[in-house]
């Protein structure tokens, strides 16, 4: 059985519409799913579509998380429920299309443990073309993962993929395409055309954007703790040869150099190195304070009580 994750985020009119798509199609293809709608703490009445959806079929369940976390997050949180013998989760716009989905499961049946679909293709503005591209370029450069072309951020995993993700990954600070990536299983890279959704204005805010950003990047290099290493050894030798050619100035008197000139863009030098490094090293120790403190990475809420987890259920 197949596990569609649907990623709801006031989504109360397209709920129905995806899950009837979906039902005819996997009706047509004889591939039995179960539909796990994991609602984001809308504001709308997202919940309350998909409470309804669930009561008039057998193979749908609806789970709300207590707030928003964003979809990566929501992704672990489905994960938590999945039923099937492989998983993959949806957005709600139809940005994945119905083709793709069968495609992958076909894969699957393969004996294909992870099967991910990259962006040949997508109708975007330029201006987020290139910065998609450049992003992705400097991940596969920067950290120790590689993206396919076009770059990916959904999946299709096997359940033992599935429940590495359950009993050993901590969700936080960290998105799930980082993690199946690292995992390996020689994951089949499926090409497709990615239309714009159905929604004119993107929910991915700029801040939320910049903390995926951010979170992919420090969970998944080694990079600028190496960058620190660098800029120590460099400014070590940098130093010392600013030293010898303020003393050869000195001795043959060539050029007449202040004391305090040297001075001053040491100290200034130094300041700002010291400042940088901090920096870095300070996002790994809030990272690391972060995931010690064992605070749940999500929380998913029940109809009498909340259920919290780690990810290790």
């Amino acid at each position: 059985m197949l596990s569609i994750i649907l990623l709801s985020y006031q989504s109360e009119k397209r709920i129905e519409k995806v899950f009837d798509a979906l039902n005819k199609r996997m009706l047509k293809e004889n591939i039995a799913f179960e539909f796990i709608i994991m609602d984001d703490a809308s504001t709308d009445e997202s919940h309350d579509v998909a409470l309804k959806i669930e009561k008039k079929y057998e193979n749908v369940r609806a789970f709300q998380l207590s707030r928003n976390f964003t979809s990566h997050y929501s992704i672990f949180a489905g994960f938590s429920k999945v039923q099937g013998l492989c998983a993959i989760a949806l957005p709600d716009d139809f940005q994945v299309p119905l083709d793709t989905v069968v495609e992958m499961y076909r894969i699957w049946e393969t004996g294909e443990k992870v099967v991910i679909p990259h962006r040949d293709d997508r109708d975007d503005p330029i201006i987020s073309k290139i910065f998609s591209n450049l992003y992705y370029s400097l991940m596969n450069k920067l950290s120790e993962v590689k993206f396919p072309k076009g770059g990916a951020d959904i999946f299709l995993a096997d359940t033992e993929i599935i429940n590495i993700f359950n009993k050993y990954i901590h969700p936080k600070n960290t998105s799930t395409i980082v993690e199946v990536l690292r995992l390996g299983f020689d994951p089949v890279y499926l090409p497709f055309n990615r239309p714009v959704g159905n929604n004119s204005k993107s929910r991915w805010t700029l801040r939320k954007k910049m903390r995926l950003a951010l979170d992919t990047f420090f969970s998944s290099s080694s990079f600028p703790i190496k960058f620190i290493s660098g800029l120590g050894i460099s400014s070590f030798v940098l130093t010392i040869l600013l030293i010898a050619y303020y003393i050869a100035a000195r001795i043959t008197g060539i050029i007449e150099i202040p004391g305090w000139t040297l001075l001053v863009i040491t100290f200034t030098f130094f300041s700002g190195l010291i400042l940088l490094s901090l920096g870095i090293i300070a996002e790994y120790v809030w990272r690391i304070f972060d995931e010690v403190k064992a605070r749940p990475g999500y929380i998913i809420k029940e109809k009498n009580s909340l259920h919290t987890t780690n990810g290790d259920e």
